[in-house]
């Protein structure tokens, strides 16, 4: 039988978070290229886990169809650490990737009030007082690596939570001292709240002054990415076809102005390129995960 080229019908685009953040706004433009270039509907569908973190999104991209009707976009811990936590659809990883997009301008930050200014400060606080943690999930990579720089000074958090969003709300309604979270979601508030260290090897741009964990402990050097991932058995076709949109779109003015705004990095890595990233990734995980252990 001879088989329609794709793409013949929707394309659906998951993602694992609530709507907002820059995953999601990056990836609707994604889906609205797609869209004009191939001239079928094409939709993010955010998929969150309720504090859990992304897996259940994650869960519903490896139990779909491998046609390339619906594609994962996904941060670091999908293919790190995904395998790595009991659940049966995400080990073996069965996820190949079409290429990352993002590095996300992720912190670790503290309301205004906050009688600490720095890490150093906060070290110092918490050895004598309770610090509540808000965090997305605790198996995720900037919760390993937000508590692997704890560890790394010295301090440990009296308790923490999971949130699905951590922004200005969270840090005003007192219910957490410090998050860890995008700049994206404390934009609206951040000449009120106090970054205390940014996530990568790169200091970000819209917080120069501000050191990255790496700068704090080289040993924690991750950066936190997100990319586009399909099943492993995914036709050649359709994922080339989803790379030409995705890559033109990262190029796009209104993708690049978005990181220039926000203090993300935006670009095209290629799925070899990012391969070799999470073996990386895996192994650093790796490390922090002793670290906490100790």
């Amino acid at each position: 039988m001879a088989h329609a080229e794709y793409p013949e019908k929707p394309v659906e685009f998951v993602v694992p978070w609530p709507p907002g953040d820059l995953e999601d706004v990056l990836t609707r433009m994604i889906a609205e290229d797609f869209q004009k270039e191939y001239g079928v509907p094409a939709a993010v569908v955010n998929k969150p886990g309720g504090g859990g973190g992304p897996f259940p999104g994650a869960v519903e991209v490896a139990n779909a169809p491998a046609d390339g009707y619906t594609v994962g976009s996904f941060i670091i811990a999908i293919p790190v650490v995904g395998p790595q936590i009991g659940i049966p659809d995400l080990n073996p990883n069965p996820f190949e990737p079409l290429g990352n997009f993002l590095t996300y301008p992720f912190v670790i930050a503290a309301g205004a009030d906050a009688p600490y200014d720095d890490m150093a400060g906060l070290a110092a606080y918490a050895k004598e007082n309770d610090v509540v943690l808000g965090h997305f999930g605790a198996p995720l990579v900037p919760t390993q690596v937000t508590m692997g720089l704890a560890k790394e000074m010295g301090f440990s958090y009296a308790s923490d939570a999971a949130f699905d969003a951590l922004d200005c709300n969270t840090l005003a309604s007192g219910d957490v001292d410090v998050i860890n979270t995008t700049l994206q979601l404390i934009l609206p508030c951040l000449d009120s709240v106090k970054v205390l260290a940014s996530v990568g090897s790169e200091r970000i741009s819209l917080t120069p002054d501000i050191p990255t964990v790496a700068e704090l402990a080289p040993d924690l050097n991750v950066a936190l990415w997100n990319g586009l991932f399909v099943h492993k058995d995914t036709p050649a076709d359709a994922r080339e076809k989803i790379i030409a949109v995705a890559q033109k779109t990262m190029m796009s003015e209104r993708a690049q102005k978005l990181a220039a705004e926000t203090g993300a990095t935006v670009y095209w890595q290629s799925a070899d390129e990012v391969t070799a990233q999470i073996d990386t990734d895996i192994k650093t995980l790796g490390h922090i995960g002793t670290l906490i252990g100790e």
